[in-house]
């Protein structure tokens, strides 16, 4: 009687020996993987009955509020560019001798604009024993009357800042 290893029954065995020990091996190997998984899971959600779901659900409220406070603040600040783009935000001074016979640059022309040229501009002209002060107004940078050439540069020095 042959020996029940050399037979072709007794290698099957072997071989299935063989398998289920491997299959042991990677059955362990799996476990200790899968035990690693579950404890960065545990790391990331915390130990916790709140779960990964409503962790990102409460973010993403949070990002939504944040969303609708800085549309508010983009509001606030717009009407806040409409507000200070109609304050008399350029100013200017341009000093001159309006006589040849008075010296000192006694003369002014001042330039009072908001963003959109619009204001008034007020020269003072001084004469030797007399003062006469103009005023005129400026819409979008159209003059209600001609303008000097030292009330012009006034309003061109206001504008450049």
């Amino acid at each position: 009687m042959p020996s029940s290893l050399t037979t072709a029954v007794g290698w099957v065995a072997i071989g299935a020996a063989a398998a289920g020990f491997l299959a042991l091996l990677l059955a362990i190997a799996f476990f200790v993987q899968i035990r690693r998984v579950r404890e960065a899971q545990k790391v990331l959600i915390g130990r916790d009955k709140d779960d990964l779901v409503e962790f990102a659900l409460s973010l993403q409220a949070r990002i939504d509020d944040l969303h609708r406070a800085v549309d508010e603040v983009a509001a606030g600040l717009s009407r806040i560019d409409k507000r200070v783009d109609g304050c008399l935000s350029h100013t200017s001074i341009v000093r001159y001798d309006a006589y040849e016979d008075a010296g000192g640059h006694q003369s002014a022309s001042l330039a009072f604009l908001d963003a959109a040229r619009s204001g008034v501009i007020v020269s003072a002209i001084q004469g030797r024993d007399y003062a006469r002060i103009y005023v005129k107004e400026l819409d979008r940078g159209r003059p209600s009357l001609a303008l000097s050439p030292e009330e012009q540069e006034a309003v061109d020095r206001a504008m450049a800042y």
